[in-house]
């Protein structure tokens, strides 16, 4: 099978950027996937070069510390690199300083024109933002950044729920372990699906993990503390799932039109109420299946979704998961 390059082609050159701060597992995923997957594709042509020469590299090429204080010797300073570089992608982290370093900015945008792919993983993204490579690209980034990401570059067209996102040559993953996903992706791009397969199973990972982001966040648990004349309703609510919660309904309770009421609470919880009680309703539906082993049916009663299918049908809608399936994948044993 043709593994997507010729025989004698020379291997492809992938720079991971690293700085102080930085969170281990965002380059060190991607660097394993990578290393695999030239040990597979040698194996598959024998006499061939490795798919991949990987590199570390930072800005000033000294050591950096990470995230959580391992010290980290890169193989390169930046500009020390060489010109035929294929693919970079700025790992993430504590990225504040590294957003902030003109000298890594000027690297970036002077580079991207040459490479075939620009990326970053979790919160490097941030990063490719401040050097405006991100600019009219979709994107995403590790889910409890996704807001400020879009907030802070509205030119950006952010995709909070993605594993990964190709836009362009641009490419943005979610947090840590999702870079290893990206990384498994630009493998299948370019030897092809059996190696990638092959990297997938030597790691136990998804070749292609389904759903989203939202199966790991738990957003829902900060909006509930809104403040001001809704705080009191979003309390009960949460607490009485299973009873009727239609616009009116909550409207009445709340001493105000539907129409006013709609208004209100979608500029408070920047959400329709309708969404946030399908959202409270996953929320504690996925607590139920992850800690307990009451049957789909009384849980679908219990949270308000009234039916099983009522139920899987929220679920797949918003997690692209089935009930079923979220269970296997989180339930404590």
């Amino acid at each position: 099978m043709a593994l997507g390059k010729p025989q004698n082609a020379a291997p492809r050159k992938i720079v991971l950027v690293i700085y102080d701060g930085v969170a281990a597992i965002d380059f060190v995923g991607p660097l394993d996937v990578f290393a695999f997957a030239s040990e597979v594709a040698t194996k598959k042509r024998l006499g061939a070069p490795p798919a991949y020469v990987v590199e570390l590299a930072s800005a000033c090429g000294r050591p950096v510390r990470s995230w959580s204080g391992m010290q980290i010797v890169p193989n390169h300073a930046l500009e020390d690199l060489p010109p035929d570089l294929d693919t970079v992608l700025v790992s993430g982290g504590d990225y504040h300083r590294a957003a902030a370093d003109a000298r890594l900015l000027a690297w970036l945008r002077a580079r991207t024109p040459e490479v075939r792919r620009m990326g970053a993983v979790c919160s490097g993204a941030f990063i490719l933002a401040a050097a405006g490579l991100l600019r009219g690209h979709r994107a995403t980034t590790h889910w409890a950044g996704a807001t400020r990401l879009a907030r802070e570059y509205p030119d950006i067209e952010v995709e909070p729920d993605a594993i990964f996102v190709r836009s362009g040559k641009m490419y943005t993953s979610a947090g840590g372990s999702a870079g290893m996903d990206l990384a498994l992706a630009l493998v299948e791009d370019d030897l092809g699906h059996d190696v990638a397969l092959s990297v997938a199973r030597s790691l136990v990972l998804f070749l292609k993990r389904p759903g989203g982001q939202s199966q790991f966040s738990r957003p829902l648990l900060a909006q509930t503390a809104a403040a001001g004349p809704l705080q009191g309703l979003v309390e009960w609510l949460v607490r009485h799932l299973d009873a009727d919660l239609r616009v009116e309904v909550l409207a009445k309770k709340a001493g105000m039109s539907a129409r006013n009421f709609a208004r209100t609470f979608t500029q408070s919880m920047q959400m329709t109420p309708a969404k946030f009680v399908e959202a409270a309703r996953l929320e504690v539906a996925r607590s139920c299946l992850e800690g307990g082993r009451a049957s789909l049916k009384q849980i679908a009663r219990e949270c308000g979704f009234g039916t099983e299918e009522r139920m899987r049908r929220a679920f797949q809608r918003n997690l692209r998961v089935t009930p079923e399936a979220y269970r296997r994948r989180f339930a404590r044993s």
